[in-house]
């Protein structure tokens, strides 16, 4: 059923302000971080993203109606679902959206290649997803989380080396296992999204967790391009940057399950 907000109101315009300025400074933090990251430039963009989101979490406090209730913040089980959407997006979105550039540059395939290569991917994580609802009933949500970032984690560890040796057929495993992983993470989500809050919140819980997810997802990106060109050569930025993934997995796998409410 459709939830509808408990009171009307004014949009949180400065709550939205400082919230995408202090996306912005992160991002701009991240990218810059490439040429070096104890650099002046990046030090004072990491300070600024800080400062605006206690500005944001001050306006949120002093508003009516504000973009998230800080109060679900005191809920384990919101900051699970949150946790899910934000490693999501730094793990699994921010690493599979440049790799297809990575495997054009290192490996020498065409774009069609590369397609028909996350294809795989895609569309093992697109069918899983759909099969997610049936699972609801006898695995809660977070455990989903939990067991696809565990995948996810292993799928990336299985490719490491393969940009470098120039075989394709290596990634091979890893799409295969990441793809199952991803598709437990997208069908597992809006259920603990909707689950985390009170009912009539469920649009700010599923909000919330969107929100995160694409702090994770713009902030997973720009870092794994910083990591990927920081290197000697892509290959090796490419480890790097699969190392990173699957350790920020890993944290996103142990907070789904540590997060609980007691």
């Amino acid at each position: 059923a459709e939830s509808r907000a408990p009171r009307g109101g004014r949009p949180d315009i400065l709550g939205a302000l400082t919230f995408g300025l202090a996306l912005v400074a992160l991002v701009a933090a991240l990218t810059l971080g490439r040429d070096g990251w104890l650099r002046a430039p990046v030090g004072l963009l990491f300070a600024a993203s800080v400062v605006l989101i206690a500005a944001f979490a001050a306006v949120e406090h002093r508003t009516g109606t504000p973009m998230i209730d800080l109060g679900l913040l005191r809920h384990a089980r919101f900051l699970a679902s949150s946790a899910g959407g934000l490693f999501t997006g730094l793990a699994v979105i921010g690493l599979f959206s440049f790799l297809p550039a990575l495997l054009q540059r290192t490996l020498r395939l065409s774009p069609m290649d590369t397609a028909w290569m996350f294809l795989l991917w895609s569309g093992l994580s697109f069918a899983v997803a759909l099969q997610v609802k049936h699972l609801a009933a006898r695995i809660a949500p977070r455990v989903q989380l939990a067991v696809g970032f565990t995948l996810h984690t292993i799928a990336v560890l299985t490719m490491l080396g393969a940009l470098g040796s120039g075989s394709w057929i290596r990634l091979l495993p890893g799409l295969i296992i990441g793809g199952v992983g991803s598709g437990l993470l997208n069908g597992a989500l809006p259920l603990l999204a909707v689950e985390s809050v009170p009912r009539e919140r469920a649009a700010m819980g599923s909000g919330a967790q969107q929100t995160f997810r694409y702090i994770g997802s713009c902030a997973g990106v720009a870092l794994t391009i910083a990591l990927a060109t920081s290197a000697r050569t892509l290959a090796q930025g490419a480890d790097i940057a699969l190392l990173v993934s699957a350790g920020l997995a890993a944290v996103g796998a142990v907070s789904v399950v540590v997060l609980r409410e007691r």
